[in-house]
């Protein structure tokens, strides 16, 4: 994947278009969009192996704004909110709703 984003132009390191085979120091900067957020990683150093996915956050710091964040949950809020009602099919949630809905009939149907 990453090999394909940068055959796309779309990684930068230290402000400059990356290819594929461009090798990273330590203090260099890595610039990319994802989620419709543009990520900023700063390499801190490198592994002298490969190293597990726990393991690579001693490696790197994110250094993306909290704002953009936050500007992608009120993205995803959004979405939800003007999603209209009975279009379509119904989501998981749509379907979950109905269903305790249903069940909250029947339950008090049985207590009566």
């Amino acid at each position: 994947m990453v090999t394909e984003a940068c055959k796309k132009n779309h990684i930068t390191v230290n402000g400059q278009v990356a290819k594929p085979s461009k090798e990273v120091f330590p203090t260099d900067k890595i610039t990319f969009r994802k989620d419709q957020i543009t990520q900023i990683i700063t390499v801190l150093d490198i592994p002298e192996s490969r190293v597990g996915a726990k393991l690579v956050d001693i490696y790197r710091k994110n250094e993306t704004p909290a704002e953009t964040y936050a500007h992608l949950e009120l993205l995803k809020l959004s979405k939800e909110h003007y999603r209209k009602g009975g279009t379509g099919r119904p989501t998981k949630k749509d379907r979950r709703d109905i269903d305790e809905y249903g069940n909250d009939i029947i339950d008090e149907e049985e207590t009566e």
